[in-house]
């Protein structure tokens, strides 16, 4: 399974290096070839020292936040707070997975 982990751009050096935190502590170089440069405080989605995706600071927390309760039921801790926004909720699917409007054409079954 492949996870994404989000991080925060903190710097950019004089050699283009971009420098990203998950934790505001520890720094890790990211390699932005595919998002193009950004500036620091952008939040970026990273897997393997790549970054795949610009985020927005609410779904970086969003996804943070999901990663953290992950670790908390592997470590047997209570979870449920982690995923507020799932609790009391019918899941849905993602937009590319919900039908399309169909008009009113239909085949002719009979040739």
């Amino acid at each position: 399974m492949c996870i994404g982990i989000p991080m925060q751009i903190v710097a950019v050096d004089s050699n283009g290096t971009t420098w990203c935190t998950r934790d505001g502590e520890d720094r890790s170089e990211v390699d932005i070839g595919l998002v193009g440069p950004q500036p620091p405080g952008t939040w970026l989605l990273v897997f393997l020292g790549s970054a795949r995706e610009v985020l927005t600071e609410d779904s970086a927390r969003t996804i943070a936040q999901a990663l953290d309760g992950v670790a908390a039921a592997l470590a047997g801790g209570d979870f449920e707070h982690f995923f507020a926004d799932l609790i009391d909720r019918e899941p849905q699917l993602p937009q590319h997975l919900r039908p399309t409007a169909t008009s009113d054409v239909h085949e002719d079954s009979s040739t």
